[in-house]
């Protein structure tokens, strides 16, 4: 297990595991959701998952970059664990104020650790490494709660990026098999 938590597989599995007919970011039709949004909405459930992706950061990391909007929560939490300022990074620039892609503190030679909740093919991580690194961001790493991509695969290779995550989708089926057994 990715994760020192060694009920948090189970506790998220149980809170946030929807099932049906789904479309996802990358247009895959499944037939389960993991709504992240249930387990950041849950003070002490985020927590758990915070302190799980602070231990996942790397050493060298001088900011967290929070992705719109299920990465947002989980950056903000971690930034209050370990003291890290966050880049809160908007899918698209906004078009007026500011135009900014990215809100809070200059990216711009620093090294960023992306924050996201759920990567299934990593499109949504994707776009923000490549305009973050645009920007002159230099970005090596995500750390996520959940990985639903394949086992022993990396969306995210053809970017560069190592991807770390809390917990893997076998993680969590292997919970919900236990917790039905």
């Amino acid at each position: 297990m990715t994760t020192t938590d060694t009920a948090l597989a189970a506790d998220i599995d149980a809170t946030c595991r929807l099932t049906g007919e789904f479309v996802l970011r990358s247009g895959q039709v499944s037939n389960e959701y993991f709504d992240k949004y249930l387990f950041e909405a849950d003070p002490l459930l985020l927590a758990r998952v915070a302190r799980e992706v602070a231990q996942l950061l790397p050493a060298d990391a001088e900011l967290l970059g929070g992705l719109e909007m299920g990465g947002i929560p989980i950056a903000t939490a971690v930034s209050q664990l370990v003291g890290l300022p966050v880049v809160f990074v908007r899918k698209k620039a906004k078009e007026y104020g500011t135009a900014k892609l990215a809100e809070g503190p200059s990216y711009d030679g620093r090294k960023v650790v992306l924050i996201e909740d759920v990567i299934t093919t990593g499109g949504a991580v994707r776009d923000a490494t490549n305009a973050l690194r645009e920007g002159g961001a230099v970005v090596e790493t995500v750390v996520c709660a959940i990985d639903r991509s394949p086992a022993g695969e990396n969306p995210l290779a053809d970017v560069e990026l190592e991807v770390r995550a809390v917990l893997t989708k076998a993680e969590l089926d292997a919970a919900r098999d236990a917790a039905q057994a």
